[in-house]
């Protein structure tokens, strides 16, 4: 089938590529010229695992393209997968500005019939706003239709999420747009959910919320085991043989981040206060996130009393692994804070350095792990990097003017870390 993909960034570029594999026909689209040459190039600007090789055997192949011409992909395609962002406003609500302009500059270009599919994550009703707007450009003279198929990727694993899913959401209107939906996911070994745009559309975000609930909670639980003298991750193991719970978003820590939860989980409550329900269970989850961060903070003023003057070395920037993503990072709010109280803060990252030093300028690079503890006061780490698993706790220890590790992502074992000197302080352990 023919393909165009409105929007670059991370769903964007993994769905123009993993389409592009299962032998689609597909034409990225951009508004940045530099950045349409350089994908053109196969020059990728994220970092996600597997993304480059694919979006390069794919250039090769003939079979992936990008362009910054939205009327031409529209004119070649038979769907058009919108795939922009929804940043939150200052309010919590989604600003759907870049999805009304991708709207607008689809219908303007409509040669005939075609299916829109809103892919980014959206409030609900925004389906029927696009169709408003379509209707609207094209004076009701082309037929098209609109449909909601939200993704479910996770940042570092979005590739292998994308080609493997666990279920496909469709929300349509008619028949046609199902079956095109149905023919374009042919072969995808999973659940597939036929359903209407605002149900489909309501799904993404619950789930998102869902997910975020679990994390505030098992955080909760973290600091009620720092109380009574628990151990966290083996009350989450307990709690995730119960097959109506699961392991999985249950690992303490500082909290989540990224580009999905905060925003999701306040769009999300906004949606719900526009319809008379106040979402007091979300707005709580927040306030457990917030906490987690600044946890961290005074654990660290325990540990060394003032943090003027101290050098304080991170290891992690990016919300996750696998990523170079730091919105919404710990990392950076952890970061500004430790500079705005007068600490020295040197980082270390494997792959979000760049990015993290937009955010945080005043911060040091490090080339590694060491390098980023020698002198320090305290080490902090903030992103669960599987290399930080298999550091060298000797020669971290001897790198360090203290030996004092808060370990805000529970990598390290902390008998291990206390039988080789360390003042070691986990989450709930």
């Amino acid at each position: 089938m023919k393909l165009s993909v409105i929007g670059a960034g991370y769903v964007g570029l993994v769905t123009a590529a993993c389409f592009a594999d299962r032998g689609h026909q597909v034409i990225g689209v951009d508004a940045l010229d530099d950045k349409v040459r350089g994908l053109n190039r196969g020059e990728v600007p994220i970092y996600e695992p597997g993304l480059e090789d694919l979006i390069r055997r794919n250039l090769q192949a003939g079979r992936l393209t990008f362009t910054a011409d939205t009327a031409q992909a529209v004119r070649d395609s038979e769907i058009v997968f919108i795939c922009v962002g929804t940043p939150s406003r200052s309010d919590g609500e989604a600003d759907l500005t870049a999805v009304a302009t991708a709207a607008e500059q689809v219908a303007e270009a409509l040669p005939g019939y075609r299916l829109i599919v809103e892919k980014s994550t959206v409030p609900v009703r925004t389906g029927e706003r696009v169709r408003q707007v379509i209707q609207l450009v094209t004076r009701g003279a082309v037929e098209f239709d609109v449909a909601c198929n939200p993704e479910f990727l996770r940042e570092g694993s979005a590739v292998e999420d994308f080609l493997h899913p666990d279920r496909i959401v469709l929300g349509v209107e008619t028949e046609r747009a199902e079956r095109l939906l149905r023919e374009l996911y042919r072969g995808f070994d999973c659940p597939l959910l036929v359903t209407d745009l605002s149900t489909a559309e309501l799904i993404k975000h619950a789930s998102n919320a869902f997910l975020a609930l679990k994390i505030s909670y098992i955080n909760a639980v973290a600091n009620l085991c720092d109380r009574v003298g628990a151990d966290v991750e083996v009350v989450a193991d307990g709690m995730g043989y119960d097959r109506r719970i699961g392991r999985a978003f249950l690992d303490a820590g500082v909290g989540y981040g990224g580009s999905c939860f905060p925003k999701d989980l306040a769009a999300f409550i906004k949606i719900a206060d526009e319809v008379g329900y106040d979402f007091g269970l979300l707005r709580e989850v927040q306030k457990v996130n917030a906490e987690q961060r600044d946890l961290v903070i005074r654990r660290l003023q325990q540990a060394v009393w003032v943090l003027s003057g101290r050098v304080v070395a991170l290891l992690g920037a990016s919300f996750k692994p696998n990523t170079d993503d730091v919105r919404d990072s710990p990392a950076v709010e952890i970061g500004r804070r430790l500079v705005r109280e007068g600490a020295t803060v040197r980082v270390y990252d494997p792959a979000a350095l760049r990015n993290f030093l937009q955010e945080v300028p005043e911060a040091r690079p490090c080339r590694d792990a060491y390098d980023a503890a020698s002198g320090a006061d305290a080490l902090v780490v903030l992103t669960a990097w599987d290399e930080f698993r298999a550091l060298d706790l000797a020669r971290l220890r001897s790198a360090l003017r203290r030996p004092v590790v808060i370990d805000g992502r529970n990598v390290f074992d902390p008998p291990t870390m206390r039988a080789q000197g360390f003042l070691y302080h986990g989450i709930g352990r």
